[in-house]
């Protein structure tokens, strides 16, 4: 007789047990779709085109080891100051990997409270604490097969640096509440903008974790130190602007605007001159862009006097700030190109896409310089 009234009890709990599988299922592919949404909204955005303004110039060097690394997966780390655009660098080094068709999870360390720094990166299990309604896949996880950026990582603390080691070393995590560890094959890219070694000396920073980030570590040079990027910057930040702000004319810029840009000191980098030429473009109401809120720092390295001749009026373009440029550095090298003394080297680019350079821009060089 019991065993008569159990058995009625088989298709109830049968379809109960069927209900919470395919439950459990749709939660992970709501996940799943979740994260795919985010990953095309991210290819989206590098199909409409993300330029890096400067590679050929003051981001040459930067670029130049950037296309070294990125076919392999050795984790890269990019130091610079704030603003300098190391999550930029951190797109291109994905996209010109072998990982390029796989997701790039970006993680800000310094935003993530000390707590929630485990089940963020690796994800929990249902009831592994308190609100852990279900399972989560952490960002380690997620970055599966592809690449994860570590922005900020010297805000991590030490504890949350061992796991993180424990993951760069043995290529597996285990999410918090867990017993099984999970393989995963994730290319690292880190930045900071803190001084690492000052945190190594003071026990900020674990010293078996600086030697693994610092395999193939990448200097991001600040705006002051390239201002003759400024001019395709601002170029690039108005095309930029003038889509997303919907603007129903082309923005222009008033005569001395780029000198004026270029003798800032730009302590807040790119980033900064964005905010200034977005906020330029919202207050401009259809006139040229003067950029007279930014204080200028008049540098003893930089002055009006060796900009093109602006004496007519009409905004300076790119072209002639870098044929300006090119042509006083030449001056100092008396027309030497390339060499150990040469232009290229004190412009740190390559003498032949120098020479394409100056061709283009209708420099002479060599024997019809001395012609001329």
């Amino acid at each position: 007789e019991n065993a008569r009234l159990l058995a009625l009890l088989n298709d109830p709990s049968a379809i109960a047990i069927s209900n919470y599988l395919r439950l459990r299922e749709v939660l992970r592919l709501k996940n799943l779709l979740a994260e795919d949404n985010q990953f095309l909204r991210e290819e989206l955005r590098g199909q409409i085109g993300e330029e890096i303004a400067g590679a050929d110039f003051g981001l040459k060097g930067v670029m130049d080891l950037v296309r070294s690394v990125a076919p392999s997966s050795t984790p890269v780390l990019l130091l610079g100051e704030t603003g300098v655009g190391k999550e930029v660098i951190a797109n291109v080094v994905h996209k010109w990997s072998l990982r390029k068709e796989g997701p790039l999870i970006k993680v800000n360390c310094g935003a993530i409270p000390e707590g929630l720094i485990d089940s963020e990166l690796f994800g929990h299990e249902k009831g592994a604490f308190t609100g852990a309604h279900a399972m989560k896949r952490g960002r380690f996880e997620r970055a599966h097969e592809g690449t994860i950026f570590l922005d900020e990582i010297g805000d991590l603390p030490l504890e949350a640096q061992s796991r993180l080691l424990r993951v760069l070393q043995e290529k597996e995590i285990e999410r918090v509440g867990g017993t099984e560890p999970i393989k995963v094959d994730v290319r690292v890219v880190a930045a900071t903008n803190r001084n690492l070694e000052d945190m190594l000396a003071s026990g900020k920073f674990r010293q078996d974790l600086y030697f693994r980030i610092w395999l193939f570590p990448i200097v991001i040079p600040p705006l002051r130190d390239r201002l003759f990027d400024i001019p395709a910057l601002v170029e690039h930040f108005i095309k930029k602007n003038e889509i997303e702000l919907k603007l129903s004319h082309h923005p222009t810029l008033a005569p001395g605007a780029i000198e004026r840009l270029m003798n800032y000191n730009w302590p807040g980098n790119v980033r900064e001159l964005q905010n200034v030429i977005e906020r330029a473009l919202i207050l401009s109401k259809e006139q040229p862009l003067t950029f007279e809120d930014v204080k200028v720092d008049i540098r003893s390295s930089i002055s009006t006097t060796s900009m093109p001749d602006n004496s007519d009026g009409d905004s300076i373009s790119l072209n002639s700030v870098i044929s300006s440029h090119i042509s006083r550095t030449l001056q100092m090298t008396n027309g030497r190109v390339g060499g150990e003394k040469g232009a290229a080297r004190l412009l740190e680019i390559n003498p032949s896409t120098l020479r394409k350079k100056m061709r283009k821009l209708g420099i002479p060089f060599g024997r019809k310089a001395k012609r001329g």
